[in-house]
């Protein structure tokens, strides 16, 4: 099929350049639409390949607004029948909608770079970023597409929401709407490639692959045994040099940032989004899902930073109870190997009919009905939409600290100053061994994309299959005798040494389902929020530092914001643990200048020490409901 699909493309595509507004009929299950296609010119003279959707039963003389959405992954991956089917209410509402290549990508002319950064200056027409090809193929389209109504909304997910978000920031007259979905905003800080200085190995070991290795993203098998389990390939190639090499991939452009350049250099900071988002300049929707396996930090670092320059109310945020771009279907229940988050109704649907769709329908169409004041969030647990002037909600919300008490429980009050059964104040120990890292997932752990891969749910998996390791600090509370809800931002703060240089960090907050549940969820552990902090980054992203032996330091970071109701007669755990692999690459645990490149010796066996006293209090903040 991949064959067919790339002779099709190429003779579309030869048609096309021959002639800008080559029509070809396409038929669906839905609205039909006639398609077209053309070569779209940039100021520097690059062309980029746009297919355009018109619906064919539209009202004679009737104009429509557009709807672009610009990605890496094929503009003629897109047909009628994906129109239908991923976004009926838009489809029913009536737009041109416009898929467009990237520079270097498919069927565009130019080089492809990976999260091209934004400029601070176009002084020449030979200065471009993904901003000026926005603006490019904005003005392009509405003065060349028949029957538009001179306005522009701009949409995607993912890399397509980064590039939807890049149309923001210097947009053209016509943009008046967009709506950055799970953005990629900062692959360093939090989304895709690093999160908090720890390499996410299996996904940046396939995704560079897929997007440099080719013109398309057709998926790069580099492995002798296709089914072979990730956690055993990546453990015996030590570290991420050694896997690049036997890929033969440590050649591609990204693969050489991550051997030579691990830490928060210039060349990361240069892609990052956030720091240039300095005004909301047009309406935007910002959309994330709260189990968003890779770019669930996005969403919400995008909208801290554009909250602070929104003196017209125009920015607004929607967090779901959804992985990586599930809102495309009807986001009722995140179903994995092991485990289901259920919520009961279809969110998806909820969230496309009565908040995306008039979002576009207000700003494009000028037609009453959008009615979201700012923030809608999911609350998981009770079920149910909430609406907050802000995020995180502060109105009947007060900040609360949950300790991590000695004897592995947890508790809201502040731990006595010391106790005498450990006067050191430790509240657990456990020995992290790099040759038997803990699993992310179950095993056996596919490549990302592969057939019949875990990888887009695997945040929602039953976490018992960790708990019961002797290298996972776990600490409960007794069942709860009523509900508790917690919302907004949730921070880890964990006191903690090392009989190494070097420690990885991981924190899971997570509702125990009680056992007395019904088939399949009893004794369920869903991890309400989670994430990894690389130890050596605990003074600078910028420059990395050993940890001194024996000594007792503070780790603080993010967990992502929530909105969760841990219902009565469920617990709430949380878990420490200083592996994550392979989607994380092993910490050797004794310092080396680059992880990346570590020998094989460097890689040993360490104590690592979870305090819990009044002068050390490990402990998770979040917002707690009054």
């Amino acid at each position: 099929m991949r064959n067919y699909a790339a002779v099709v493309w190429a003779v579309l595509a030869l048609l096309s350049a021959m002639f800008p507004f080559a029509v070809f009929s396409e038929t669906s299950h839905g609205r039909p639409y006639t398609r077209s296609e053309a070569m779209v010119p940039m100021r520097d003279g690059v062309r980029l390949h746009c297919v355009i959707f018109r619906p064919e039963q539209s009202s004679p003389g009737e104009l429509l607004p557009i709807l672009l959405d610009r990605t890496p992954y094929g503009a003629n991956e897109t047909d009628a029948q994906d129109l239908n089917d991923q976004m009926p209410e838009l489809v029913a509402s009536g737009y041109l909608f416009v898929m467009e290549d990237v520079r270097g990508r498919y069927g565009s002319e130019g080089t492809f770079v990976m999260n091209r950064p934004l400029l601070a200056a176009h002084a020449t027409s030979r200065d471009i970023d993904e901003s000026t090809d926005a603006y490019d193929t904005v003005d392009w389209l509405v003065k060349n597409i028949p029957g538009n109504n001179g306005r522009v909304g701009v949409e995607g997910i993912s890399y397509d929401g980064f590039l939807a978000a890049m149309a923001g920031v210097a947009p053209h007259p016509a943009v008046k709407a967009i709506s950055p979905q799970a953005p990629m905003t900062d692959v360093w800080m939090g989304d895709d490639f690093f999160h908090n200085g720890a390499f996410r190995q299996t996904y940046g070991f396939d995704y560079v692959q897929q997007m440099e290795a080719q013109k398309t993203d057709v998926r790069v098998e580099t492995r002798t045994d296709a089914h072979q389990d990730l956690y055993d390939f990546f453990l015996a190639h030590t570290n991420f040099a050694g896997a690049a090499e036997a890929a033969k991939m440590d050649g591609l452009p990204t693969a050489r940032a991550f051997l030579t350049q691990p830490a928060y250099t210039p060349f990361w900071q240069a892609m990052a989004m956030e720091r240039r988002l300095t005004r909301v300049a047009v309406p935007t929707l910002l959309v994330g899902g709260y189990w968003d396996e890779e770019d669930m930090w996005g969403t919400q670092a995008e909208y801290a930073a554009l909250a602070q320059h929104d003196p017209d109310h125009q920015l607004f945020l929607v967090l779901g109870p959804w992985y990586h771009g599930s809102w495309l279907g009807d986001g009722r229940a995140i179903r994995t190997n092991v485990g289901t988050l259920d919520a009961g109704e279809p969110t998806a649907e909820e969230f496309r009919r009565n908040v995306e769709a008039p979002f576009f329908e207000r700003y494009l169409k000028e037609r009453s009905g959008f009615t979201l004041k700012a923030v809608a969030s999911y609350r998981t647990g009770a079920n149910r939409w909430e609406s907050y002037s802000v995020w995180p909600p502060a109105d009947g919300f007060r900040t609360a600290k949950l300790y991590l008490a000695q004897g592995k429980r947890l508790s809201f009050d502040v731990p006595a100053n010391l106790h005498s059964e450990r006067p050191d104040g430790v509240a657990a120990n456990y020995v992290s061994d790099p040759a038997d890292p803990v699993p992310y997932r179950h095993r056996p752990i596919q490549s990302t994309y592969a057939k019949g891969s875990q990888w887009y749910t695997w945040l929602a998996e039953d976490q018992r299959f960790a708990t019961t390791r002797n290298d996972v600090a776990t600490f409960v509370m007794q069942p709860l005798d009523h509900d508790v809800t917690i919302a907004g931002d949730v921070t880890a703060d964990i006191f903690a040494s090392t009989t190494g240089t070097d420690a990885d960090f991981v924190v899971k907050l997570i509702d125990v389902y009680p056992d007395s549940a019904p088939a399949p969820d009893a004794g369920y552990q869903l991890m309400v929020a989670s994430e990894i902090f690389r130890g050596r980054y605990r003074q600078s992203f910028e420059q990395a530092a050993a940890i001194k032996a024996g000594e007792i330091d503070e780790y603080k970071w993010s967990l992502h914001g929530v909105d969760h109701t841990f219902l009565k007669g469920h617990r709430i755990m949380v878990e420490v643990q200083s592996s994550w692999f392979p989607l994380y690459d092993r910490n050797p645990q004794t310092f080396v200048p680059n992880i990346m490149t570590a020998p094989k010796g460097a890689y040993k066996a360490q104590t690592i020490s979870i305090y819990g006293s009044a002068g050390h209090p490990s402990h998770l903040e979040f917002g707690l409901a009054k």
